[in-house]
């Protein structure tokens, strides 16, 4: 029985002005805003005192006090961010991985069940940026320079 593949849209990829086009745009400047402004505020506790939300265990077992593990925390969270910026398809699952430790912490910690819950589809969310970013036309119209250029054949000489 011969496998039959359905496709949305167009085949060549996500094409500039359409709302898939747009919905990955907006998801990879999600991707890129969020993590750092979450990671820079793991500095400063401005909108949240983010230890609150971690486990006792993990700096116990690292030796560190909870601050200082949430500021290595906001580093990694600022990488992430950048790398989504320079990389989306790495970015959207190192993001997506990134956010499934997280909700391993939350559902470690009573009371923020909802929050894990949030997590999850936010992690989801970055997967489908990953595979967004896969398709050939989005990379293309992201790097220009970088487009794909045919290699033409060379002519050989015989030898004599």
């Amino acid at each position: 029985m011969a496998h039959q593949q359905m496709t949305i849209g167009t085949s060549t990829g996500l094409v500039r002005g359409t709302p898939g086009y747009q919905a990955y745009q907006l998801l990879k400047v999600a991707f890129i805003a969020v993590p750092i402004v979450a990671g820079l505020d793991k500095f400063f506790d401005r909108l949240v005192q983010w230890s609150q939300y971690l486990s006792p265990t993990l700096p116990s077992l690292l030796g560190i006090d909870a601050q200082t593990f949430m500021r290595v925390v906001g580093v990694i969270e600022i990488a992430a961010g950048i790398l989504v910026a320079v990389n989306p398809r790495l970015g959207g699952y190192v993001v997506a991985a990134w956010l499934g430790g997280i909700i391993v912490n939350l559902l470690r910690v009573p009371g923020y069940y909802d929050i894990a819950l949030r997590d999850f589809g936010l992690a989801l969310a970055a997967l489908a940026l990953g595979r967004m970013a896969s398709q050939p036309q989005v990379e293309e119209e992201l790097f220009p320079t970088a487009v794909r250029q045919e290699r033409q054949p060379t002519l050989e000489r015989a030898p004599l």
